[in-house]
């Protein structure tokens, strides 16, 4: 079991009522996984079937693991340097961000096999998908844009420019907007899928280095984790303001929620994790804890409330550490 969290930032009462589980992760299972001890990226899961997607970059390959049975069914090769993976359901499909051939490379979620690589701008990284416009937008992180990727053909249909370099993108459901993060201008960009047209470019008051990025469409909030300074930003996109400014975890990079507990994760390269509790527009912090070497990915099935980091290197091999919260109410 991993050790209780370092450190409890605050606990109201609300807190430790019996729908709020404590502030602790237990490690459920360590899993090998395979390849070189080397750098994992994102994780996208589809609870269906139970499939967990992960792409390890320093391998050039995406693994598909068996969340249920607990044990890799495949190794996708030729995804040069892949950094993000986003499965969409009503395709059975995932698309993984190649890095290393600047596009984007689709595959089969049934056969494993790859269908189609489609161009895209420098250094393409996180990805988001407006179900409507069956648009995939994903963000050319040194390259100062956001392309998009019709689904249906597996074209590219725009660039939209928006300066600096760019963080994560992230669809909003309640306005039909894609948010995207201006990481070196401290701004949050809002994009109309249908136009292609930037609608504002919102200022984050003391974002520095603002990368990961979820939104909670239900609310109206924009949660930003911000590298250099080592922050969680919420963001008020209602009224287009902060709302709230915490510490979190070294480096934080991906985010993830789980909707069951109402808790939003917050993984840093420092091996660190932080945790939040999420009530409407209250957000509570319930601390940071150790959870492995460059733990700065997640990904959480909000009906198990299990959460899945990839570990680059545990003596000698990669694995995959399954956690669950020690104590819940569910």
């Amino acid at each position: 079991m991993l050790r209780a969290l370092l450190f409890v930032l605050w606990l109201p009462l609300a807190c430790q009522s019996a729908e709020l589980p404590s502030g602790f992760l237990n490690t459920r299972q360590d899993v090998p996984l395979p390849g070189h001890p080397t750098r994992w990226d994102y994780v996208t899961f589809d609870p269906p079937s139970h499939q967990l997607f992960l792409a390890h970059l320093g391998d050039d390959t995406v693994v598909v693991f068996d969340t249920r049975k607990l044990h890799v069914i495949a190794t996708i090769p030729q995804v040069n340097q892949v950094h993000g993976v986003l499965y969409i359901p009503e395709l059975h499909r995932l698309y993984a961000s190649a890095t290393g051939t600047n596009e984007v490379v689709a595959i089969d979620s049934e056969t494993h096999q790859i269908i189609a690589r489609i161009p895209v701008g420098n250094h393409p990284d996180g990805l988001t998908y407006v179900p409507g416009e069956h648009q995939l937008f994903v963000s050319d992180e040194h390259g100062g844009t956001d392309t998009v990727i019709d689904v249906l053909s597996n074209t590219r249909t725009a660039t939209i420019p928006l300066q600096g370099q760019i963080g994560n993108s992230q669809y909003d459901s309640t306005s039909g907007h894609v948010f995207v993060n201006l990481q070196t201008l401290g701004q949050l960009a809002e994009i109309d899928p249908k136009s292609h047209q930037v609608l504002a470019r919102y200022p984050i008051k003391n974002a520095h280095g603002n990368h990961g990025l979820w939104i909670d469409s239900a609310h109206q909030l924009a949660f930003v984790a911000c590298s250099d300074d080592n922050t969680l930003i919420v963001f008020d996109l209602k009224n287009h303001r902060t709302s709230a400014t915490f510490p979190v975890a070294h480096d934080p990079d991906v985010l993830a929620y789980d909707s069951g507990l109402n808790w939003l994760y917050v993984a840093g390269e420092s091996g660190e994790v932080s945790l939040f509790h999420v009530d409407g527009k209250t957000v509570t912090p319930l601390g940071t804890t150790w959870l492995g070497p460059n733990a700065h990915s997640v990904a959480v099935d909000s009906d198990t409330h299990r959460a899945w980091f990839p570990l680059q290197n545990m003596k000698g091999r990669s694995v995959l550490r399954v956690t669950r919260p020690a104590t819940t109410s569910h």
